[in-house]
């Protein structure tokens, strides 16, 4: 039931077993497979799993996606996992991260999975439709993908005109109807769509894996026959020190500061968010109005939602360094946000930790930020 290097089972096991714990014979088989794993696969997860510092459902979660590897290779993503599977990530970026270090362990595994993915391409109305509504697919590689959202979104922006009462969606339906089926509005005429995509490929000379925003990993070679099939022109951007960034003497934000940004913060800064576009505000962590710069050591990406929050209710933050902030909330824990995710802090008490203040040089919050920073340092 587990991976290689695990005991055979008896075949009906589960059966048994899963009455006794009131599941089923699949969901039986699962736990028992997960258990083997992790003590014979996994033993860092499971051994922070019986030490209470690894969550069950983390350690499970990588049992599965390592069942396919082989014992060394399950050890080496045991390894790099271990220490964030402890909750500090949401559970959307903990399973993103598990998805990378599965393919870089496993190459050759991934891509034979690649290979099967590509098969499955696809453009289908669905099966379910319900109220008058229907749904249609289309499903293929992530430039075409790219593409075909970049011309909708063109030939929606050109309907703004002949359709000014309709929402963003209604348009984009309108366009899609328009460049699926010409004839579907005769009297939305629309002419040549010329297509510009941007997809966001990360890269690092010590792994064959690269990164796509919004995709998840691939393999550098299927990487090449993707910008082949599709005859891509290529941009590359080289990444040129962020952190050392020039700040600028405006509240209004740069396109280069804001490509600086993401690259220092990939993902919301608010405690356990998930969000990792490109579509979020950018915030001040000290507000410009009381001084704060509009630098990648003062700007940190927040959904509406959080932004919202912090600037209403009474939270704070800090960034100490790039790529590290420090969260006080209106009751007086404090979070830590770093690249490994978030984590509950608690401060070394000071002479003046029972200052009150909001945010001013000398305030509660800065001078215990300051020791936070020494402590992390360290």
């Amino acid at each position: 039931m587990g991976g290689v290097g695990t005991p055979l089972v008896t075949e009906h096991a589960a059966a048994v077993f899963g009455a006794r714990v009131q599941t089923s014979p699949y969901g039986a088989r699962r736990l028992i497979a997960d258990a083997v794993d992790l003590q014979l696969r996994l033993p860092r997860l499971w051994a922070g799993v019986e030490a209470g510092t690894v969550r069950v459902a983390h350690a499970r979660h990588v049992a599965d996606a390592t069942r396919d590897l082989s014992p060394d290779e399950a050890g080496w993503v045991d390894a790099e996992v271990v220490e964030v599977a402890d909750g500090r990530l949401a559970w959307s970026r903990f399973e993103a991260l598990v998805e990378g270090k599965v393919a870089a362990a496993a190459p050759e595994l991934a891509r034979e999975r690649e290979d099967a993915a590509a098969r499955e391409r696809c453009a289908r109305s669905s099966r379910v439709n319900k109220h008058a509504m229907a749904t249609f697919t289309i499903k293929a590689d992530a430039l075409t993908i790219a593409g075909i959202d970049a011309a909708v979104a063109a030939v929606a922006d050109k309907l703004t005109e002949s359709m000014p009462d309709s929402v963003v969606n209604d348009r984009r339906v309108a366009a899609a109807a328009l460049l699926l089926n010409p004839a579907a509005r005769p009297d939305l005429s629309v002419g040549p769509v010329k297509v510009r995509a941007k997809v966001y490929l990360h890269l690092a000379p010590e792994t064959p894996i690269a990164r796509v925003e919004g995709h998840g990993p691939l393999t550098i070679g299927r990487v090449v026959e993707l910008l082949d099939a599709t005859a891509a022109k290529v941009q590359v951007t080289p990444v040129l020190d962020p952190a050392g960034m020039a700040p600028v003497d405006a509240y209004e934000i740069p396109s280069r500061l804001r490509e600086a940004v993401h690259l220092i913060h990939p993902a919301d800064v608010f405690p356990y968010a998930t969000n990792t576009t490109r579509r979020m505000d950018l915030d001040h962590a000290i507000p410009h109005s009381q001084g704060g710069a509009t630098s990648v050591d003062n700007l940190g990406p927040l959904t509406r939602t959080h932004h919202r929050i912090k600037t209403h209710t009474g939270w704070e933050a800090r960034h100490p360094f790039p790529g590290i902030v420090i969260w006080r909330d209106p009751y007086g824990a404090h979070y830590l946000i770093d690249p490994t995710g978030t984590r509950r802090i608690t401060p070394t008490p000071t002479a003046n930790s029972t200052n009150s203040g909001s945010g001013g040089t000398g305030s509660r919050v800065d001078i215990m930020v300051t020791q936070l920073f020494l402590d992390y340092a360290a």
